[in-house]
């Protein structure tokens, strides 16, 4: 495990959580309350002299940040701290990595990690890397840098081509389904907010559930049988995140198409988080960035049974208190799945 110090400008609950998740062994935290981000340093030349005395003292081997560094920041970091620094774009592209199984999974992980690189090639100590120099074979050349960019480019291309091609065969079953007249129920929601465990519960399936974040990447559609004669589809996909990676975004496209195409969005919130109506926005303006911001949608209010003792929660309209972990209120929910989608079988 690497040692890690964690850097933000407010509470680092999540950061912790999600270094956690990708291998590191957190040595000290620091948070720095500033009006406005240093633009070389984002955390200003006195921040990074004391930050720079723990990380040599205590031999740190990487520095988090709670925020997306600009490629000059993160330059000019490592050179003071003399150590790696990683944003947090960079650690969530890094647990997607990790967490990716499918073909298709990697390929838009590692597309968006390629369009994250792509920024942050530096030409730093340039005379060092030049192809052909010395006796002989000085020449106008490409530089490493310049080729490792061109490759870059080419790579990115070739992954998008491959994704299209997944993004049609998509297409194709969801219009397979369509002609078959099944509603298609798509579950969203923050990441570890229980989306899997629901569609474990609904689906009567042994999906992976795991508290980790992001234990889930890749979409699974499952039909299911409401009643004698009311076969839908239902599916899970990745969680959502504060700040979720636009680079993210963007690859995951052809996944969060299935989101889009949904009759019926169930939002799954964890009711017994704290943050959950700061979590519910956040998934919300996600939602609206893809196009599915006026998607029919029921909100599902999970982990009735980690509440406390004789707490409550008020339930609207359009809103169904339910634990996926112990099977309380699921009737109620299908119930509520029949009445929204009965249209579209019709």
């Amino acid at each position: 495990m690497e040692s890690a110090i964690l850097v933000g400008t407010r509470a680092l609950d999540e950061l912790r959580e999600l270094a956690t998740s990708a291998g590191a062994r957190i040595i000290d935290e620091v948070i720095q309350r500033r009006e406005r981000p240093d633009p070389a340093t984002f955390i200003g030349k006195g921040k990074v002299e004391e930050l720079r005395e723990k990380v040599l003292e205590e031999g740190v081997d990487v520095v988090i940040f709670d925020e997306e560094l600009s490629p000059s920041q993160a330059k000019n970091l490592e050179e003071a701290l003399e150590t790696k620094v990683v944003d947090r774009t960079g650690l969530i592209l890094d647990i997607f990595a990790r967490r990716a199984r499918t073909k298709e999974g990697k390929l838009q992980v590692e597309l968006a990690q390629l369009e994250y690189r792509l920024t942050r090639l530096t030409g730093h100590r340039e005379y060092l890397s030049r192809l052909g120099g010395g006796i002989g074979t000085r020449g106008p050349g490409e530089t490493k840098l310049e080729m490792d960019r061109r490759q870059i480019r080419h790579r990115i291309s070739t992954l998008k081509r491959d994704i299209e091609q997944i993004r049609k065969h998509r297409q194709l079953h969801r219009e397979r389904r369509r002609r078959d007249q099944l509603p298609l129920v798509s579950l969203v929601g923050y990441t570890n907010a229980g989306k899997s465990t629901l569609f474990r519960a609904l689906s009567k399936e042994s999906t992976l559930v795991s508290s980790r974040l992001f234990s889930t990447l890749d979409t699974l559609i499952r039909r299911i049988q409401l009643g004698r004669s009311f076969p839908i589809l239902i599916s899970d996909t990745v969680g959502f995140i504060r700040k979720l990676p636009h680079q993210l975004v963007s690859a995951f496209r052809a996944t969060l198409e299935e989101v889009v195409e949904a009759d019926l969005i169930l939002h799954v919130i964890d009711v017994s988080d704290p943050d959950h109506d700061e979590k519910r926005q956040v998934v919300l303006e996600v939602l609206k960035d893809i196009g599915a911001g006026d998607h029919q949608m029921l909100t599902v209010y999970n982990k009735a049974d980690l509440l406390e003792h004789g707490e409550s929660v008020d339930i609207s309209d359009g809103e169904v208190l339910v634990s996926a972990a112990t099977g309380e209120g699921l009737d109620r929910l299908l119930s509520e799945i029949v009445h929204l989608v009965s249209p579209v079988r019709v």
